[in-house]
């Protein structure tokens, strides 16, 4: 996974006590001008340049990422040993096309998972076929470049790509993976102090320790301090187990994060807005006037890593309520009290932070399995949700398919976020129809090495 600037902080709204915006000049892509992500009409957008320019290098420091996170490229991640196709084979095929060869390394497919390659943790059976041509099984024995770039979140990077691994029966590099809370890494630089929400048990502390978030706080924390600030909740012994405690009497809170959907969301509630409300992030306290716009007397940042009403899982119904739904209610919730709408940032798709991330997790990936340092001109963005999915890749200039598995199951398009490419029954559909734009309609799915017993043959015969 590659190393992301300052430069690429960003979504949708600020905090006037967050940290400075960065210009908003910059191309989205390179030859492409910035284009701004549309809100709703209480807000407004941040544009991110897509380089590092002398402003920010004034008054933000570069990110670091764990070290380790390179060392595993020669580990569990690496593709060389895992690719189904013999080397050389593959390798004088591909010499003698190599036009289709270069056709390949100029295109890039990214995907949606939940909806698109699985239902929460079973895979959709076209998703294996796809990602068994991607990886090699194909007339050219190549790779396909491809990245996984999801609204989902909760994990570490590392856990959630050892699932999809085990759930598509292919290994997904962290190299190649960026979930909604990925870019949010770069705000551990300007907070120290941090509520971060969401997810099962305390794996979320490990996801904010491991971006280097200094004190990270999870609701299960204050409950552990005063169970009493949940009056709906009951605190168990083995949860307690799970907490830090210590007292937040005086605790100043610097910045609340909300990574992923919420468990326990009527504490979360409770404890958020008792933040939001407080004099300066301290509980126990109220602001005296906690609506206010100026820095001393406003609310602290709150962040959320997504803003999708609706996600795909194993339930068989409609899709389920997700983080968009939570921070909805939390808006009205913060409205009713203060008269005010509440200042918020949010990432993941469609927020153009998200995109330029993926600029350089493509480029990267790209060097990795091609050698090559390089963005395809021919990205293809496959997503099962218009409101993310889609709009996120129109406006950043991508070729949008968009399959009928997941939260869209209408008819020929989604009527105001409309795919450019089209509509697909699945992702199979979707993938198929792109290579052979690409690279012609007799392109075959399937690897039939030559034989080299019968080319010698030939050859003596002729």
């Amino acid at each position: 996974m590659p190393r992301f600037s300052d430069a690429d902080l960003g979504g949708e709204n600020t905090s006037p006590s967050g940290p400075p915006p960065a210009p908003s000049d910059g191309a989205a892509r390179e030859g492409q001008p910035g284009v701004a992500i549309p809100s709703d009409h209480h807000n407004h957008t941040i544009e991110i340049p897509a380089t590092r320019s002398s402003i920010s290098d004034t008054h933000m420091q570069r990110l670091s990422l764990s070290p380790s996170m390179r060392d595993r490229r020669g580990s569990r991640n690496s593709f060389g040993v895992s690719l189904p196709i013999p080397r050389s084979p593959a390798g004088r095929v591909q010499d003698t096309h190599k036009e289709k060869v270069e056709k390949v390394k100029n295109m890039c497919f990214a995907f949606d998972i939940d909806g698109v390659l699985a239902h929460g943790n079973n895979a959709i059976a076209e998703a294996k076929t796809v990602l068994k041509i991607l990886n090699g099984d194909n007339e050219l024995g190549i790779q396909f470049p491809y990245i996984l770039l999801t609204n989902g979140g909760g994990k570490t990077e590392e856990a959630r790509c050892a699932q999809l691994s085990e759930v598509l029966g292919f290994p997904i590099s962290t190299d190649q993976f960026i979930q909604s809370h990925t870019p949010m890494q770069a705000l551990a630089e300007y907070y120290d102090n941090v509520l971060v929400c969401g997810g099962e048990s305390n794996n979320i502390r490990g996801v904010a320790e491991n971006y280097g978030f200094k004190n990270v706080v999870i609701p299960k924390d204050i409950l552990a301090w005063d169970e009493t600030i949940s009056p709906c909740r009951k605190f168990t012994e083995e949860e307690r187990k799970e907490a830090k405690v210590r007292d937040f009497a005086n605790f100043k809170f610097d910045a609340i994060m909300c990574f992923a959907e919420s468990h326990d969301q009527s504490t979360e509630y409770q404890i958020i807005l008792d933040l939001l409300l407080s004099a300066n992030g301290r509980l126990l306290t109220r602001a005296k006037d906690p609506a206010a716009r100026d820095a001393v007397a406003g609310h602290i940042p709150i962040y959320f890593s997504q803003g999708d009403l609706l996600c795909p899982t194993e339930h068989k119904g409609p899709p389920r309520l997700h983080l968009g739904a939570f921070r909805v209610a939390l808006e009205a919730q913060y409205k009713a009290l203060t008269g005010r709408d509440l200042e918020r940032i949010v990432y993941g798709k469609p927020e153009r932070a998200t995109y330029i991330v993926a600029d350089e997790v493509i480029k990267n990936w790209m060097e990795q399995i091609h050698g090559q340092k390089t963005l395809p001109e021919n990205i293809y963005m496959i997503g099962d949700n218009p409101q993310s999915d889609i709009i996120g890749g129109n406006l950043y200039g991508w070729n949008t398919c968009l399959v009928r598995t997941g939260v869209f199951q209408g008819g020929k398009n989604d009527i105001n976020n409309p795919a450019n490419f089209g509509v697909f029954d699945h992702v199979l559909d979707a993938v198929k129809t792109a290579i052979k734009k690409e690279l012609g309609d007799d392109f075959k799915f399937e690897w039939n090495p030559p034989n080299p017993t019968a080319t010698a043959s030939s050859a003596i015969l002729e």
